[in-house]
């Protein structure tokens, strides 16, 4: 087998596991509600574990620990998302995760745990908070430019390749796959832009930024996966690796998105 051959070897699997995802996903996103908020729940325990599992991997019952902490926090504070504030939403899982991380990690890894875990959880919350809050058009808009992110990232590089971004961070990683990341969000988010209650233009503004906000939440993981030694944060999912290989992007698009909205609230009042 040829090196042009090998180079699609994982297509395959990552094809069929992306059918498996996108259905159970897609599922829980029309169903919304609870099932939504377990399906962002158990995916933020997983890769809390992961995260843990990579920082102390002699101490897996440390990181099972740990993610089931983090999935329980993030399901009672979307629970109770209608009687508290975002303070305290956001206070109940990162605190019981991460100072339950910081008495069981050691050396560096607490202080990667602390910043990489609490922006998983805020990941978590935030879909959550899109969802419910905002509706199922936001967050399909959302996971549509991330995964134009990828996808268009993903095949650019393999077939242009060029010159890479970080290499001693991401070696794959290629400024054309970059480039073509940021057009494939930019023409998803602007096809997708006229479900969305915002001026024409801020969408495709938007997806860029989120697509920026993406790839820094994928080149983080690559450096944690770089420090740590490993080349995938598990197995869970064939040909993709872990979780966190597979959603790293939402980690910086999630609340991303919440901080745009937030910002274009109060640049751009309703009525003014």
């Amino acid at each position: 087998m040829g090196a042009k051959a090998r180079r699609w070897d994982d297509l395959r699997p990552r094809l069929l596991s992306a059918a498996v995802m996108l259905a159970l996903g897609g599922g829980a996103l029309w169903a919304g509600g609870a099932w939504f908020q377990a399906l962002a729940a158990l995916g933020c325990g997983a890769m809390i574990w992961e995260l843990a599992r990579m920082l102390a991997p002699r101490r897996p019952a440390d990181a099972a620990m740990l993610g089931i902490v983090a999935a329980i926090g993030v399901m009672f504070s979307a629970l109770g998302s209608g009687l508290v504030g975002l303070g305290t939403l956001l206070a109940v899982p990162l605190v019981g995760a991460l100072a339950l991380g910081q008495e069981r990690l050691g050396g560096r890894g607490r202080l990667i745990f602390l910043g990489y875990g609490a922006a998983i959880i805020a990941a978590a919350i935030a879909l959550v908070m899109i969802r419910l809050g905002l509706g199922a058009g936001w967050l399909l808009w959302l996971l549509a430019v991330v995964i134009a992110t990828d996808v268009a990232g993903y095949f650019a590089g393999k077939i242009l390749g060029g010159p890479k971004v970080l290499p001693r961070i991401s070696p794959k990683k290629t400024w054309s796959g970059t480039l073509a990341g940021w057009l494939g969000a930019a023409l998803v988010g602007a096809a997708l832009g006229p479900m969305l209650p915002v001026a024409p233009g801020l969408p495709v503004a938007g997806a860029l930024l989120l697509s920026l906000a993406a790839q820094a939440g994928d080149m983080a993981e690559s450096a944690i996966k770089r420090a740590a030694g490993v080349k995938d944060s598990s197995g869970l999912i064939p040909g993709h690796g872990g979780l966190l290989d597979r959603f790293d992007g939402l980690i910086g698009a999630a609340p991303g998105l919440l901080v745009l909205l937030w910002l274009a609230a109060r640049l751009w009042p309703a009525g003014s």
